[in-house]
């Protein structure tokens, strides 16, 4: 399963979306992604109770911990790399939580426009 190159939205170096709790498609901080990661995992989020309760409503719920999968549960003010799709599904509902750019995977690009992820941006100077 070989990674996609780690390159962020503006072509530089991927950052660390975040640790604890550990996120990515391949569980190492990072919103790192390849062929087989269907859901694109690439967007990364800075969790809100808002959008926690937004996504449980669409079948999503990544607030329950499930300790057979070692995840204890997102909380408000985590970072996460959420699927490109859902994050679109949730802006276009007005639920959709800001995005760390320098952490956001570049093959979010193919399904997210840029314009749109800047407007929900955490860190543009």
């Amino acid at each position: 399963m070989e990674m996609d190159e780690s390159i962020n939205v503006f072509g530089e170096a991927l950052e660390m979306c975040c640790e604890d709790p550990v996120t990515g498609f391949y569980r190492d901080g990072k919103c790192n992604t390849n062929k087989q990661d269907v859901g694109s995992h690439t967007v990364c989020i800075k969790v809100t109770q808002a959008f926690l309760e937004y996504s449980k409503s669409k079948g999503n719920d990544l607030s329950t911990p499930v300790p057979e999968y070692g995840f204890e549960g997102l909380k408000e003010g985590h970072s996460w790399c959420l699927c490109a799709m859902r994050w679109l599904e949730a802006e276009q509902a007005n639920m959709a939580p800001r995005v760390h750019l320098k952490r956001t995977h570049i093959k979010a690009l193919e399904i997210v426009p840029i314009a749109l992820l800047k407007h929900y941006a955490l860190d543009l100077n």
